[in-house]
């Protein structure tokens, strides 16, 4: 018998790490005419698109060959666009943050709404998915000819 392949446990920021194809793809629709359509209309100019591509290498150095170093600027780069899409949300001084949910938060629905969600498809397929129906009696096929 083979000896067991003692695996590492996951680095703190590993989870930031996409597949490698998602930097790929990200850069390709940055870079499509739509892509540079939409930035043109959003911005009123077209972005660097480079740190995709920049992403995609260092992602592929690092699934490929272990590089430390392309994981350490891979990080950096995702810690970086995290910290830029929420820095509205940081700023924001207007909604009063929780520290926890409401008391109330799951209080049962009233009657009424109760009563509206009996026939809805979703409580429907619910109560079938707990008896173990595969295919719901609600899905149909409809063939135009």
């Amino acid at each position: 018998m083979g000896e067991a392949k003692e695996e590492k446990p996951p680095r703190e920021y590993e989870w930031m790490v996409r597949p490698c194809m998602v930097y790929k793809d990200e850069h390709d629709e940055c870079t499509s005419i739509r892509g540079r359509f939409h930035q043109y209309f959003i911005f009123g100019e077209m972005i660097d698109c480079d740190q995709w591509k920049t992403d995609y290498h260092n992602c592929y150095q690092w699934q490929k060959y272990k590089s430390e170093e392309a994981y350490d600027e891979l990080i950096r780069s995702e810690k970086e666009r995290r910290a830029k899409r929420l820095h509205a949300h940081y700023q924001n001084n207007v909604w009063e943050k929780r520290e926890k949910p409401p008391e109330n938060w799951n209080i049962p629905l009233p009657e009424w709404m109760q009563k509206e969600f009996e026939n809805s498809y979703l409580h429907i397929r619910s109560q079938e998915m707990k008896q173990g129906a595969e295919v719901s009696s609600l899905d149909t096929r409809c063939t135009i000819l």
